[in-house]
């Protein structure tokens, strides 16, 4: 039996601010948008691999545990969110010109990769492997 990791939803509290920051400076495709009863869903990454869901913290959600998750979000509770890329500093360095709050810069780790850890436009932690 095969199992593997196909969405992980992403909760944000401006899905448009959002996806430019997770396409332009991040560098991820966008593989679906989709708007239904005043909210959106944006699915981001590569066809076939692991992808994000963006969307409010309302969407398919009751309007109470949408304000709770919203709570989170903003405190950076959730996550971190990891993803792993080839040129950490070149990846990083988009991200602090798009406006990301630096949370760890660039450092070689005692347990193996090297990594940076920031935040996108709703306050979720997100960190950055540097490949091999």
């Amino acid at each position: 039996m095969a199992i593997s990791l196909q969405y992980s939803p992403v909760p944000v509290s401006d899905p448009e601010a959002a996806l430019a920051f997770y396409r332009d400076a991040l560098g991820l495709p966008v593989a679906q948008d989709v708007s239904s009863g005043g909210h959106r869903w944006i699915t981001l990454g590569e066809a076939g691999g692991a992808q994000i869901v963006l969307s409010d913290p309302e969407a398919g959600r009751s309007p109470a545990d949408g304000e709770a998750l919203e709570e989170l979000v903003v405190k950076g509770a959730l996550g971190p969110w990891v993803f792993v890329t080839d040129d950490l500093e070149a990846l990083f360095d988009r991200a602090v010109q798009a406006g990301a709050e630096v949370v760890s810069e660039p450092a070689d780790q005692p347990w193996g990769p090297r990594d940076a850890a920031f935040r996108d436009p709703s306050g979720n932690v997100i960190r950055v492997l540097q490949q091999g």
